[in-house]
């Protein structure tokens, strides 16, 4: 403002010579405007530009301190809350106000390990699944660091110190430090060769076989073999350390080969099957919660639209001493949204207010989505999604990707839901204190996700997700633009008279050149009686 009121004081100097051509009558207002800012020293506008600068730079130090107390700028919040229904505005987000209580706050904070790698509950398998994406599209879907973790998990769950008493499970014990696939495979042969080994048939299920077919024929055959070892194992079980030791492993490699046996029968679409089979295994071996078998549980009986069961499960694993997941949140955050989606809008949401039911499932979505910030992109199909990896990281890209690759289909069936998701996730956001890592109703957010998922993840081909960052209002970055112009406008004025004169003269005569020559063409077609008229009007 300070500026244009600087180039109008050499504007009007070049207007005044215009006066012999259109008359006195026009541009006397004009002629007297020009003679006043003629009279204004450069010391003037200096003064005035320098207070421009200091009135811009204190609205921008309320605004950023009001951003940073409350996380949103208050002059947007004044346009948006007051102005915005003057002018006849409809606010077309659904209200994301929700008050959890202070009890439920403090109990589901949990103190547990900042960046602590999960395997995978439904991670593919590598011959079937991962190596036939490595065939098509010549990218490889799993990281080194992946892939070790999981030769660490092989050789913690089917290997025992008194495997050197067996031949076969020495050899395989040497097969799951083996880095090359191949001489992985060609040690389970030689294995076979001697007994029939459940782990060798397990190595050979997951990586040599390219179907689901026979990896499950494979996985059948791993079976006999394991429960014949587990019924001896439990035999002698009490009878000292390395027999403890043993039926350990024994217990952990009957209960990955039902598991994956399981798994197979969903792939294959004997979804009824895979569930019996996974309620049994659970029953069965219920102390072995590391495996988290009841997430591959709630999978499929969303596959079966079995909500009342998943909701039975919910019941059970959703504790408050337990630690969650982004299956279980936001499979409780779904079958909330099921009840209102099919008729929630967001425009009738703003007029009459959310119902109880309502208010439910955005809360859900809202506690979800604090979770785990990464899972709405993806279920909205807002980023690409690739092949889950065998590890993830809780909270983090790896674990959203895992959810989204399997649960998409399930919100998609649901009508509405994936509407109510794209309305409310985002308010999640509003609701966290500044700075979000404080958290709201979770314990906060590590700040060490991005890191770790860079090594789950290809970052090749794949841009790893970071949590969404509450992004600098207009009206902040606007006042802090005006600021830093003003100031700089008020230096070079104040250095530079002159040169900022032959500026604002030729920044004029560009800016009003349209109109000169709309003037003159006017001129040139109306009367010169008609025009006096008019300009005395």
């Amino acid at each position: 403002m300070i500026f244009m009121l600087y180039l109008l004081r050499v504007a009007f100097k070049v207007n005044d010579n215009l006066t012999t051509v259109s008359g006195p009558a026009m541009f006397g207002t004009e002629s007297s405007l020009s003679m006043f800012l003629n009279t204004l020293t450069p010391k003037f506008y200096v003064a005035l530009t320098g207070t421009s600068s200091l009135i811009s730079g204190l609205i921008l130090i309320f605004e950023w301190w009001y951003f940073r107390k409350y996380g949103t700028s208050f002059i947007e919040q004044v346009s948006v809350s007051h102005l915005r229904p003057l002018l006849g505005g409809v606010d077309n987000a659904s209200p994301s106000n929700s008050s959890p209580s202070n009890g439920d706050t403090d109990s589901s904070r949990q103190s547990v390990s900042e960046c602590k790698v999960w395997r995978n509950p439904l991670n593919l398998f590598r011959g079937a699944e991962y190596n036939r994406y490595t065939w098509v599209t010549g990218r490889e879907p799993l990281t080194y660091y992946d892939m070790n973790l999981s030769a660490q998990d092989h050789q913690t769950f089917f290997t025992c110190d008194s495997d050197h008493l067996r031949p076969a499970d020495a050899i395989m014990q040497k097969a799951w430090r083996e880095r090359n696939p191949q001489a992985r495979v060609s040690a389970a042969h030689e294995a076979l060769e001697l007994e029939d080994c459940a782990t060798a048939y397990i190595l050979l299920a997951e990586e040599e076989a390219t179907t689901i077919v026979e990896a499950e024929k494979l996985f059948k055959q791993a079976l006999k073999a394991g429960e014949g070892c587990y019924r001896r194992s439990q035999q002698l079980q009490h009878h000292g350390a390395q027999y403890e030791a043993q039926h350990r492993r024994d217990t952990n490699v009957l209960v990955y080969i039902k598991r994956r046996l399981a798994m197979c029968s969903r792939k294959l679409g004997r979804t009824r099957e895979a569930v019996k089979m996974m309620r049994d295994l659970m029953k069965e071996f219920p102390l072995l919660s590391m495996f988290n078998i009841h997430e591959n549980l709630l999978e499929s009986l969303l596959e079966l639209q079995a909500y009342a069961d998943v909701q039975a499960v919910l019941a059970k694993y959703d504790d408050i001493s337990l630690p969650k997941s982004a299956t279980i949140c936001y499979t409780a955050a779904l079958l909330k949204a099921r009840g209102v989606s099919d008729k929630f809008s967001p425009e009738a949401a703003s007029r009459r207010g959310l119902s109880t039911a309502e208010m439910n499932a955005v809360e859900a979505i809202h506690r979800a989505v604090e979770f785990n910030p990464h899972v709405p992109k993806y279920l909205l199909e807002m980023k690409s999604l690739i092949l889950p990896p065998e590890h993830i990281l809780k909270r983090g890209d790896s674990e959203a990707i895992a959810y989204a690759f399997f649960h998409l289909q399930h919100w998609k069936r649901v009508e509405g839901a994936l509407n109510l998701l794209h309305c409310t996730w985002e308010g999640t956001f509003r609701m966290i204190p500044y700075p979000l890592e404080k958290g709201h109703l979770f314990y906060p957010y590590p700040i060490c996700t991005e890191t770790a998922d860079r090594e789950l993840l290809p970052t090749v081909f794949h841009e790893v997700s970071v949590y969404p960052k509450k992004e600098l209002p207009f009206f902040i970055l606007f006042t802090a633009g005006l600021c830093s112009f003003t100031a700089m406008l008020a230096l070079l004025t104040h250095q530079f008279p002159e040169l900022m004169g032959v500026f604002a003269k030729a920044f004029l005569s560009t800016l009003f050149a349209p109109l000169n020559f709309i003037m003159e063409k006017v001129e040139s077609i109306l009367p010169s009686s008609l025009w006096h008229q008019l300009t005395r009007i």
